[in-house]
């Protein structure tokens, strides 16, 4: 089986190439794959496959060649990913599966199709504009933090930290408890706080994500775009830029009337070959 490692800001994945739709992917041999000790190590798994070959792409052959099959690190599989829409592009690019042009590259993903520009290492993807749609609380710890359920594809709360709360102090290594009746299908959970200005931008951003799936992550891209969109209206404002800072690096979100796109770097860092019967326990 052949692979490439990607990554995003440090949020990294395990590409496998499939154009035909021919490969036995599983949620074991995922969650073999992107084991950091036993297997390769990731936040998930990007399948490249030909929209026309996948049951959850075809519909959407009409409008993007290629479909991002991605799945979580537990071998579940989640509704979109920012940075790693803005990985598979790259992939697509470097390998020559696509061409480089002046329009944006569709992509078909389980959210829909989205659109990506590529200039020199940034990589931007056009979302669905954030949907900030109820208020809802994460309990971490002692702590209960309130917060925004924002609709990004898949289902985010952003949480902005009260005074007193420091951000590299909270403990992520288990899952913020959350109210399943808001979201039944699980969230990714955003802990924010305000940074100082940055030239350019409309707000600022020091973000930290739990990610439904993949456990605490170094960056999330459609978290960062709930969280440029929450900053955005807590500065009483409807559209603009962000400039969001992860522990993995930055990532710019601008938020438009009818969209968000995400800007940032995309990475291959290697390429190479595995026997998937040693991934197995």
């Amino acid at each position: 089986m052949e692979f490439t490692k990607g990554h995003g800001t440090g949020n990294d994945f395990v590409l496998l190439p499939d154009p035909d739709g021919q490969l036995d992917l599983t949620p074991e041999l995922v969650a073999a794959l992107c084991d950091r000790r036993r297997g390769i190590g990731a936040d998930g798994v990007l399948r490249v496959v030909r929209a026309a070959k996948h049951p959850e792409g075809a519909g959407l052959a009409g409008e993007a060649e290629w479909f991002m099959d991605y799945w979580n690190a537990d071998g579940s599989f989640a509704e979109m990913c920012g940075n790693g829409a803005r990985v598979f592009v790259r992939y697509l690019l470097d390998t020559g599966l696509a061409t480089p042009a002046g329009a944006a590259l569709p992509v078909a993903t389980r959210a829909g199709v989205v659109r990506a520009l590529v200039e020199g290492g940034t990589v931007s993807v056009e979302m669905r504009r954030p949907r900030l749609y109820d208020g809802s609380t994460a309990t971490l710890g002692g702590l209960t933090l309130p917060g925004t359920a924002v609709d990004v594809g898949n289902p985010h709360l952003v949480c902005v930290l009260p005074t007193g709360v420091e951000l590299a102090e909270l403990d992520l290594t288990t899952a913020p408890g959350f109210d399943p009746a808001v979201f039944p299908a699980g969230v990714n959970v955003e802990f924010i706080v305000a940074g100082d200005p940055v030239d350019g931008t409309d707000g600022h951003a020091l973000m930290r994500v739990y990610e439904r799936g993949s456990a605490e992550t170094l960056s999330c891209g459609t978290g960062a775009c709930a969280v440029g969109a929450v900053a955005l209206r807590d500065a009483g404002r409807d559209t603009g830029v962000v400039a969001v800072d992860v522990p993995g690096g930055r990532v710019t979100v601008t938020v438009t009337a009818d969209s968000c796109w995400l800007s940032g770097p995309a990475v291959l860092v290697a390429t190479g070959e595995l026997n998937p019967a040693t991934l197995r326990p």
